[in-house]
């Protein structure tokens, strides 16, 4: 029966792979040429060669045809050919091309390049506009390779990654194909539907190769690779390139087509380097071949990005239209270097495709049922790149071990190894596993959790959490405790915790915790325990103010439907004032430099800052993210924001059933915010909240709104947007009507870059303002000019601000902040 499947797979390969033309592509030295565009004569069937010279290119019957073939540096050529039968094999040698400037006549008084791209850049909008609807189909190839790791990082053995490093210490960690139908009508996003999606090791995995993720238009002003990077053809490119006329050639239409170099005119300026290839009076792209450093856009661990794309024209809709791209890219970082890239072939385009109303939704991308189940008959029919050798070797190696990986005996060799009590884990904290029932038991270190504040002194936590797995689509149980314990106070605090999601579609889920544990009175924890501890045993400044809470609550979350999203949690609240229980510093022998931890009377070290209580909480929050799209993929749904809308935040809090009747109150709040990429004058944020209090004159200061402030100079939560740089933590706080605005607009190097001296630096300008309204304070304002991707080499994600504040129209004081920003 085996005999017969066999014969039955290899009879099936053999059919299929005679439906194509295949053939290898080389120099007339013999050179393999990679990237090479293969397709049909005045169409946009085609495909590329992969990293040996090799093309597939599928047809559906035989007939006579008109093979193009297209690499930039050599000359275009086309071979006519009649096919009776399947396979045919056609190799082909391409000439270099021989490009010169000798047709140019060259004006001393303006740049021939110059005259060149000013027409580029006028017709860039009319290219745009001609491609404001098509449909195609789409494929893309990624890998991503590691060639060199370190041994052992942070003291840690690294291993072999799970058998993904060779003894190079070099292997593919992650290989993957994606065949899709595109659909696009101005102004709608991208529609992508995936045909079939392919891992290698992984036959239930689904590809994140989409189409939405190396969409680099050129066309526009800005191609987004982690940040904004300017286009050589761009409107405002000319502030940021310099154009060298290179050469011209003909294409095997008699095209003329002007090879034109692209220099960033400035260091660090967010610019790419390489060549673009213009056509002459159709002034629309023809190739892109360039580069942009990880430094120049600010992405940390990318040594460089590559882009390569190649254009067909087609005479009936008289558009270039792009055919194929490579997108690569080099990496290093913590010992770690290595390289990647994607494939990406499009083609039978359709620029006049008949759209319904109603055909385009928020659903931008989704999955055909099955679309990770397609066998290697399948993929070898379809794929319209070839396989290099690495590619093909991986499939292989990794495929044919993902069932041991699988098996239980495997699971248990792995879970029994990492499972071994190693003596790092009293620092890291120890983690068991059990793989083949996809469950894992964690133990955190009581060493890590160790802090200091006054009320419980040094004090440490430890975390015990067991999590189960259930299924492909994310259902999980979460179960755990965290237990504290304070030695100036000599009290154990315990909080226990149950949380189940029921899917990833809509993410609902529950939880439900309780026990007893301090909290700031500010529930929104503006300094930590670190921060605190640091700030109270050095500098004998103790910010962190706490109380005593005992509850039980109850928390639920779902979206309820696309782009609106519920929170909403019960709980029963006990509430008791807490005191200063050490006067313990590094420093000050005195031992008399601490405030109390009652934050509204600091030098009161007995009056409680409120009255011990019961209370019952309930909170309703809506988030509404408008005309949100989203992926629909078969493991989840995956929401994708839509930036020119800000995300509205509506909330209702009410306490009830207090102990103190005074003590009920209800609060209305609404939050709004928003990040807007303006090109290349970089990305402005604001972040707008208020509030509405009623029936809350003498309600308990734990539920008033707390202004998130600052005094320790630092910020190492990174949270700019909803905080203040220098405002006293609770001098604000309120039971009345109040309001917030948080603005921010980091420049990314518009301005930086054309000073001289620190345009070398890569450093980015910030400028920011915070406001506090508040019914019985004039406003208070921060204004902060700030500086960030500060730091050495791959390791910039440091920032300083220098900011000052006023109340009203008076001067209060000014402070210097440092912290970090990614």
């Amino acid at each position: 029966m085996i005999r017969i499947l066999l014969c039955l797979a290899t009879f099936l390969c053999f059919h299929f792979s005679f439906s194509q033309i295949t053939g290898r592509v080389t120099s007339v030295k013999g050179e393999k040429l990679p990237v090479v565009s293969v397709y049909l004569d005045g169409t946009y069937i085609g495909t590329t060669t992969n990293d040996e010279g090799v093309y597939e290119l599928n047809l559906s019957k035989t007939g006579d045809y008109t093979v193009v073939f297209k690499y930039l540096g050599y000359k275009t050529q086309k071979k006519s050919v009649s096919i009776t039968a399947f396979p045919f094999t056609l190799d082909t040698e391409l000439i270099e091309e021989d490009i010169s400037l000798g047709e140019v006549v060259i004006n001393s008084k303006e740049n021939p390049a110059d005259i060149i791209i000013r027409k580029t850049i006028e017709a860039r909008a009319a290219n745009l506009e001609k491609q404001k609807a098509f449909s195609a189909n789409f494929y893309s190839r990624g890998l991503l390779k590691i060639v060199n790791a370190p041994e052992k990082m942070f003291g840690q053995e690294v291993g072999d990654l799970g058998g993904v490093l060779d003894s190079t210490r070099s292997g593919i960690i992650y290989l993957s194909e994606t065949i899709s139908k595109l659909e696009y009508q101005a102004p709608n996003p991208l529609k992508e539907k995936i045909i079939a999606s392919k891992i290698s090791g992984d036959d239930n995995g689904f590809s994140f190769n989409s189409a939405r993720s190396v969409d680099f238009n050129f066309y526009d002003n800005t191609i987004n690779l982690g940040s904004e990077i300017i286009s050589p053809i761009a409107d405002y490119a000319f502030n940021y390139y310099r154009y060298k006329l290179t050469g011209v050639f003909y294409d095997d239409k008699g095209h003329l087509i002007n090879k034109i170099a692209v220099t960033p005119k400035r260091d660090n300026d967010k610019a790419f380097t390489g060549f673009i290839y213009i056509v002459e009076d159709h002034w629309s792209l023809y190739a892109v071949e360039v580069s942009v450093s990880g430094k120049r856009a600010q992405v940390i661990p990318v040594d460089v990005f590559t882009i390569k794309q190649s254009y067909a024209y087609s005479e009936s809709d008289m558009i270039w239209a792009k055919i194929s791209q490579v997108f690569e890219f080099k990496f290093g970082m913590l010992g770690f270097t290595g390289d990647g890239y994607f494939t990406v072939v499009y083609s039978d385009y359709d620029f006049s495709p008949d759209f319904k109303d109603g055909h385009f939704t928020r659903e931008i991308l989704s999955f055909e049922e099955h679309s990770n189940k397609k066998d290697s008959i399948y993929w070898a029919k379809k794929r319209p790149v070839p396989l290099s050798q690495p590619e093909s070797t991986d499939y292989i190696k990794k495929d044919s071990v993902q069932l041991l990986k699988k098996s239980k005996p495997y699971l248990d060799s792995v879970d029994t190894a990492n499972n071994t009590f190693k003596i790092t884990d009293i620092i890291g904290g120890y983690s068991y596993q059990n793989s083949h029932k996809s469950y894992s038991i964690t133990v955190s270190s009581p060493l890590k959790g160790i802090n200091f504040n006054t009320v419980q002194g040094f004090n440490s936590y430890l975390d015990l959490n067991f999590t189960k797995q259930y299924d492909d689509y994310n259902r999980y149980l979460s179960i755990g405790t965290k237990i504290n314990y304070g030695e100036a106070d000599d009290r154990l605090r315990a909080v226990g915790n149950f949380r189940f999601k029921f899917n990833n579609i809509n993410d609902r889920y529950i939880s439900f915790s309780a026990g007893i544990k301090t909290q700031q009175f500010n529930n929104s924890e503006p300094i930590s325990p670190l921060i605190n501890g640091i700030s109270s045993l050095i500098f004998e400044d103790n910010y962190m103010k706490l109380y005593d809470k005992s509850f039980g609550e109850a928390f639920f979350s779902q979206e309820l439907f696309n782009g609106f999203r519920l929170y909403s949690s019960l709980a029963y609240e006990r509430r008791k004032a807490l005191f200063n229980n050490t006067d313990y510093t590094f420093r000050n022998e005195d031992h008399d430099s601490y405030t109390s931890n009652n934050p509204r009377d600091p030098f009161n070290d007995i009056t409680p800052s409120f009255n011990t209580h019961n209370i019952v909480k309930l909170n309703v929050n809506a988030r509404i993210n408008f005309a949100q799209n989203y992926y629909s993929r078969p493991d989840g749904k995956f929401n994708v924001p839509n930036d020119k809308y800000p995300t509205v935040t509506l909330g209702f809090e009410k306490g009830l059933a207090a102990s103190e009747t005074t003590y009920n109150f209800e609060a209305f709040k609404l939050a709004v915010q928003q990040a807007l990429v303006l090109g290349n004058k970089g990305v402005f944020q604001y972040h707008l909240k208020g509030g509405v209090f009623s029936n809350a004159d003498a309600i308990a200061f734990i539920d008033y709104h707390h202004f998130n402030g600052n005094q320790t100079h630092v910020n190492f939560k990174g949270s700019y947007l909803n905080s203040f740089k220098n405002l006293p933590y609770y001098a604000l706080s309120t039971n009345k009507n109040y309001a917030e605005v948080h603005a921010q607009h980091n420049f990314e190097g518009f301005i930086l870059n054309k000073i001289p001296v620190l345009k070398k630096l890569n450093y980015n300008m910030l400028i920011s303002t915070n406001i506090a309204y508040t019914n019985k304070n004039q406003p208070y304002a921060e204004y902060a000019i700030g500086i960030n991707n500060l730091g050495f080499g791959k390791y910039r994600f440091l920032r300083v601000d220098y900011v000052r504040s006023y109340q009203g129209s008076g001067f209060i004081n000014d402070a210097v902040l440092f912290g970090i920003s990614f």
